[in-house]
């Protein structure tokens, strides 16, 4: 006899509950709430529930029940994520891969790891070092993002000057398909030109494609000695020159990073770094060798100091780290992270602050300087449910600005749902289709991530 009071949604929650051991999934709308949101400003959705996955098999056995209901899955990490991809869709489960830890190999021979995606990235730097070895992407938030996160938007991070981005250090990943099979890409070798390239496919696809649930990762030789040099600059300008010159030089810095005034103030008022007056740029470069050369094409500098000590230089580092967390106090962010060529660099500063006076908003500028790649912050207001006009206005100046010269609307963030507005801009209607293609081939259903990334 049918029950005509049954909830249908109840009895879908109870079957994903049935399909997994005790505890692994979360109802508590308080709780599934506090899921639901990346770091960004966007509203998210009402989720059915939260499966904390603990294994492959708690993922698989989550996306062959989505998928036989057609019940959207939105993965998470460790919700640092700037364009909201991690964000609740209605109806959806939020699968969280947070608890899944696990450094399954670490081959100093082989200059390898395998680890599980919820993995902090800067767990798995220390643990390499502990080899004479290290995990070069180093996002600014690498004390609390994943490992996963980062592959899924091809993150970079301060290092990534010379050692690259998340996409050239990964060299195979373990992947649960939309459908619950389960897919090993690429190899643990270095080289390897087998097929199509499956791992560099799913890096960077926000998980839109597959669920990634273990990677193979490529560790390098830690640098017995770096240099670090600091440079204040008295125009933004001038700092960007400064940086397109010691790229120009062949200088081959391993970290190249810049910072505005307003984001130099936001810092000195919450730790009080001791900000001249004058001051408008600070550029915090290492080098693995002499710093000599890249402190002299500093020359427009109006100071420049070498850190004498480890000590000083992890000091100065730690400022450059603090940026987006001093931004955040003076209000909510947009945050961006358009790229362009590196010699086009000192143009897209002055774009920026150019569109900062057309439309009388705030933006805090820092850029990963040594690849091009800027992150213009806008700031407004908390009371706010979403940028107001203004700044939307400001990034559409600068993102059509980026990709005029030459550049990209993500250096590593990813589009998320925030830049999918513009992604037509760059990409073009082919590739466009190709881009619907491929997702139709690796999830027909459209569960995974809908609605984010293309």
């Amino acid at each position: 006899m049918k029950d005509h009071n049954a909830d249908p949604v109840t009895d879908l929650v109870t079957g994903l509950v049935a399909a997994l051991p005790e505890g692994r999934v979360l109802t508590d709308p308080d709780v599934t709430e506090s899921y639901a949101r990346d770091r960004t400003f966007v509203p998210p959705g009402k989720a059915l529930g939260v499966v904390l996955a603990q294994s492959r098999d708690d993922v698989v056995a989550t996306l062959r029940w989505a998928s036989e209901h057609r019940v959207p899955v939105v993965p998470r990490g460790a919700g640092s994520g700037l364009a909201g991809g991690a964000t609740a869709v209605d109806g959806c489960v939020i699968l969280s891969l947070a608890r899944m830890t696990r450094i399954r190999e670490l081959s100093p021979a082989d200059e390898i790891a395998v680890v599980e995606p919820g993995v902090i990235t800067a767990d798995l730097d220390r643990a390499a070092r502990e080899h004479g070895l290290m995990y070069a992407p180093d996002p600014s938030s690498y004390e609390i993002s994943t490992i996963g996160g980062n592959l899924a938007t091809n993150a970079g991070g301060l290092r990534c000057v010379k050692y690259g981005v998340t996409r050239d250090s990964t060299l195979g990943l373990e992947v649960v398909l939309a459908d619950g099979r389960v897919l090993d890409t690429g190899r643990r070798t270095v080289k390897g030109v087998t097929g199509y390239d499956l791992t560099g496919l799913f890096v960077g696809s926000e998980g839109t494609l597959g669920v990634i649930t273990a990677a193979t990762l490529r560790l390098r030789r830690a640098p017995v000695q770096v240099a670090t040099v600091a440079a204040e600059f008295t125009s933004l300008r001038d700092a960007a020159s400064a940086v397109s010159a010691i790229i120009a030089a062949g200088c081959r810095p391993s970290m190249l990073e810049l910072m505005d005034r307003t984001t130099l103030e936001a810092i000195d008022a919450w730790k009080n770094i001791g900000l001249e007056p004058a001051t408008r740029a600070m550029l915090i470069a290492q080098a693995e060798g002499s710093p000599d050369e890249m402190a002299a094409l500093c020359d427009s500098a109006s100071f420049v100091a070498e850190a004498s000590t480890p000590e000083e230089a992890a000091e100065l580092v730690g400022v450059r780290r603090l940026a987006y967390e001093a931004k955040e106090r003076l209000g909510q962010c947009l945050v961006e992270d358009v790229c362009v060529p590196r010699s086009r660099l000192p143009e897209m500063i002055s774009a920026v602050e150019e569109a900062a006076k057309r439309h009388g908003v705030t933006i805090a500028t820092v850029a990963h300087a040594g690849d091009g790649n800027l992150h213009p912050v806008f700031i407004f207001d908390r009371g706010l449910a979403e940028p107001p006009p203004e700044v939307w206005a400001a990034a559409d100046e600068i993102f059509r600005g980026a990709l005029d010269l030459g550049g990209t609307l993500t250096g590593e963030h990813g589009v998320g749902l925030i830049k999918r507005r513009w992604l037509g801009l760059e990409i073009g209607p082919v590739a466009a289709e190709l881009h619907l293609g491929i997702k139709q081939v690796f999830d027909p259903l459209n569960i995974l991530n809908p609605g984010k990334a293309i």
